[in-house]
């Protein structure tokens, strides 16, 4: 998957496919971003002064002298060290510096070069958890479901432990297996399951006519020729005959933001605010209109399925589509994932994936703060039956217009 020329908007999630770690809006090497990093030695417009230093220097002494462990550790070591712990300073999950390591891995990973079990992982309340398990993967059959907490990864704690990390322990060769101990959603007593490593086929698009006059397009990612795949969907559409357009996002942890950009172009008017990436104060935010295709006329009925795996391009398709008015949000809240990260190059061999900017909704909502609220909020089964109430409601929804 190409990064350095597209954004993504993917939940840089452990997809443990390649097990990322979750990509809202990743990106690399765009030469079109504002200037975000700025001053070096300026930090929001205040200079970090000698003394504001002093205490890191005498730490280092201390430790230089005085520590029993310090022959075994190297200056890279430490100097790495120090820059996690910036890194981190910051509050955010998604900020992360790789030492040598870590970031041969993770470019390694973005690139799907490893076996992994076929989750996306996010951060909830400091909480890892399961954004949605890959369809057909090790994770689906093994009975991880989205909401799971992830406790431990092979017997480590996974208390104060990012993404990446997780990643980097979940991520394995294929044919291999991994114990992960898992908090199930609305359970009590935690589950072991051990799980063998795959490689992950994600699959991307399948569209369904339903009774009812009503065609159902099953999006599972944003990836580079997902926009393609989409519009051969809705070429099937229209050949149909139907005019009542059900499209399920529900488990879609995002992907790249130009093909959500595409996407909504087909249902909007020319120059239609699609998503705003706001790159803070006292910059000049990005505003992301529609490409104007606008293929459908006021026959059209819509409908989208969304739920807690539904994240970050998802979330800026589904917002984009309610808050114009195309369509309305059946099932259950969304993710909550609208942050943009870039991958900096520190030095030869090691990167900073730091966030740059957040999108916005039409209206201005900040995706990361709550998600999305649908209209008709309905709970996904919890029997193993094959039922879908909110599959149903969605039907029923759209069965009543005319």
């Amino acid at each position: 998957m190409q990064i350095y020329s597209k954004k993504l908007a993917y939940l840089v999630i452990g997809l443990a496919v390649a097990s990322g770690a979750f990509y809202v809006g990743f990106r690399a090497g765009d030469a079109n971003r504002p200037d975000v990093i700025g001053n070096p030695q300026a930090t929001n417009g205040s200079f970090v002064t000698g003394d504001q230093f002093a205490p890191f220097w005498k730490a280092w002494q201390v430790l230089n002298a005085k520590s029993i462990v310090s022959a075994s550790t190297t200056i890279d070591n430490r100097v790495y060290g120090a820059i996690e712990g910036l890194a981190s300073a910051y509050g955010d999950p998604y900020t992360v510096f790789f030492p040598p390591k870590e970031s041969k891995l993770f470019q390694e990973d973005i690139a799907g070069n490893f076996g992994g079990v076929g989750m996306e992982i996010g951060k909830k309340e400091n909480q890892l958890v399961v954004v949605a398990p890959i369809k057909d993967s090790p994770a689906e059959r093994a009975g991880v479901k989205t909401g799971d907490a992830i406790l431990s990864i092979e017997a480590t704690s996974t208390v104060g432990m990012s993404t990446d990390e997780a990643v980097s322990l979940i991520r394995g060769l294929q044919g291999t297996k991994i114990k992960i101990t898992f908090l199930p959603k609305g359970a009590t007593k935690p589950v072991d399951r051990t799980i063998t490593r795959d490689i992950i086929n994600v699959p991307t698009i399948e569209t369904t006519k339903k009774d009812g006059g009503v065609f159902d397009i099953r999006l599972y990612s944003f990836t580079a020729n997902s926009a393609d795949l989409f519009r051969n969907a809705l070429r099937e559409f229209v050949l149909s005959g139907d005019h009542k357009l059900l499209l399920d996002l529900r488990g879609n942890p995002g992907g790249y933001l130009d093909a959500a950009w595409d996407m909504a172009s087909y249902f909007l008017a020319p120059g239609k605010v699609v998503v705003t990436e706001d790159f803070g104060s006292g910059k000049t935010a990005q505003v992301y209109k529609s490409k104007g295709y606008n293929a459908f006329n006021s026959s059209l009925r819509m409908a989208i399925l969304v739920d807690g795996g539904s994240a970050s391009a998802s979330e800026i398709l589904a917002g984009a589509l309610h808050e114009q008015g195309v369509a309305k949000l059946i099932g259950a809240k969304t993710f909550g994932k609208g942050s943009v990260q870039e991958l900096v190059p520190i030095t030869d061999n090691t990167s900073l994936k730091v966030t740059v900017a957040r999108w916005l909704t039409p209206q201005g909502h900040n995706l990361s703060h709550d998600g999305l609220d649908p209209d008709f909020a309905v709970a996904a089964s919890d029997k193993a039956d094959g039922t879908d109430p909110q599959m149903d409601k969605a039907l029923q929804y759209l069965a009543t217009q005319p």
